[in-house]
């Protein structure tokens, strides 16, 4: 009988995949053996693979630069870091590498750009696409990067008073964008984006506010989808009715030059996902080439700003299953040393579904399972009910160790999570270890934090004070 976790993975999947395989019973991800990441650094664990941030980078260019070769399209197109995906310095390095543009979100993302143009990692060619509603140290922020010369700063403007905000503060003339407020999909509590600027007054507003405005030129209209990029009716409809406004703009607005179709690729998280993104990327352009040509306007530079799909697929976390508890005659919940809501709150807030695999003894019998973290709180799991598929793991022996691995976790988790600070329960942080590779292609690994102690924890709150 098939009766192995691997003969459950193999009979539920195609496996191996490109980025997984085995060696014996060891799951191996891009080539790096996984336990003996454990057994230098320990579990719980969370990791970066660098190279990935890179591979997917240039994987989008390729697509969008074969797609405007196609269908001879005369603009350019621009890869932007969505920067709120996850902020570290090691994840805009990597980025950085591959000439990209930055979109920002709030004030102090200002502050990691000028950080990076003291190192030399971004230049005055580098496009800043500032989005988000912006407070006044955002707006202070923004004006020091035009006053200082960085003149493909483009603030997004997000309601009707920003403007004048920024108009007040920049000493010198100015590029803006203009972000529409699109229309949610049917399933969400309100209709309308609560960010941007209404479909019907996108015109309106530059007729009134920009166009005898010497000090500011109108370069970008800026399109957001909240659910992504995706191929469904819903998608297609907004993307049409923004081009639609992109044309009627253009013809007002002989500046505007650029659109940026915000909303991001979906990244994997199942090992039965599939996406087309050649095909994706290839009617995206075709459908903005035969909305300017129905027009009569020449075609925009098109801008995205990935986020998930630049970093999200670099992530990882590896959890020990300390025990196993029999709740009932039919619930078995493996514990993790660690908590789900602290290190991968995605699973707790929005359901979100990651890659999900033993790390080792793939040849030993499988059962099933529900996933529970350490913390008090009875929302603190993994389990069928939250995720489609029921949860499969070698079944838990208390003198065979068993390691789980979650993959695809680098976008949000972080931050969310809120990274060396105070976590539910006080479980600290586990350490995280980033994963590079040198010129000959050696897997090379450095420790970035050691998990959080008392120490920090206590020094929060206020009691070394």
């Amino acid at each position: 009988m098939n009766t192995k976790y691997i003969d459950l993975i193999d009979q539920t999947y195609h496996f191996p995949q490109e980025e997984f395989r085995l060696e014996g019973d060891r799951l191996f991800y891009h080539d790096i053996d996984l336990m003996e990441l454990v057994n230098e650094y320990g579990a719980p664990l969370k990791f970066t693979y660098l190279p990935k941030i890179s591979d997917n980078i240039k994987r989008a260019k390729r697509w969008f630069n074969r797609a405007i070769k196609k269908h001879d399209y005369k603009g350019t197109y621009n890869y932007s870091y969505c920067t709120k995906s996850s902020h570290f310095k090691h994840v805009l390095n990597e980025a950085l590498k591959n000439n990209i543009h930055i979109e920002t979100s709030s004030a102090f993302d200002i502050n990691i750009v000028e950080k990076m143009k003291l190192e030399g990692k971004v230049n005055n060619d580098t496009f800043v696409i500032c989005n988000g509603f912006k407070r006044d140290e955002y707006i202070e922020n923004i004006a020091r990067l035009i006053n200082g010369g960085h003149e493909n700063c483009i603030p997004i403007i997000d309601n009707y008073e920003e403007l004048d905000l920024l108009s007040g503060v920049i000493e010198r003339d100015f590029n803006i964008g203009i972000r529409i407020a699109s229309e949610e999909e049917p399933k969400f509590e309100f209709y309308t984006s609560r960010l941007g600027i209404g479909y019907k007054n996108i015109v309106p507003f530059y007729e009134d506010q920009v166009k005898n405005n010497e000090k500011v030129e109108l370069k970008m209209l800026h399109f957001f989808i909240n659910t992504g990029i995706r191929d469904n009716a819903y998608y297609w409809n907004e993307l049409l009715k923004c081009l639609k406004v992109y044309t009627r703009l253009k013809k007002v607005c002989p500046t505007l030059d650029s659109l940026n179709i915000g909303g991001g690729f979906p990244i994997k998280n199942s090992l039965a996902f599939e996406y087309d993104y050649n095909y994706m990327v290839d009617e995206i352009v075709n459908q903005i080439n035969l909305a300017c040509q129905a027009e009569g306007v020449p075609v925009p530079h098109i801008f995205t700003e990935f986020g998930s799909f630049t970093v999200g697929e670099s992530g990882g976390a590896i959890y020990e299953v300390l025990y196993q508890k029999q709740q009932n005659d039919r619930e078995k919940w493996n514990m993790i040393n660690s908590s789900f809501i602290t290190t991968l709150p995605d699973t707790w807030a929005i359901n979100k579904r990651f890659i999900m695999l033993a790390v080792n003894r793939w040849n030993d019998e499988y059962e099933r399972v529900l996933l529970g973290g350490l913390t008090c709180d009875s929302d603190d799991y993994y389990n069928s009910e939250q995720h489609v598929n029921a949860i499969y793991l070698p079944k838990f022996r208390k003198d065979k160790p068993l390691y789980i691995g979650f993959f695809n976790t680098g976008a949000y988790q972080e931050t969310i999570g809120g990274f060396g600070g105070i976590q539910h329960c006080l479980i600290p942080a586990p350490k995280h270890v980033l994963i590079d590779r040198d010129k000959e292609g050696n897997v090379k690994t450095h420790l970035f934090s050691e998990q959080q102690t008392s120490e920090a924890m206590l020094s929060i709150l206020g009691y070394d004070h």
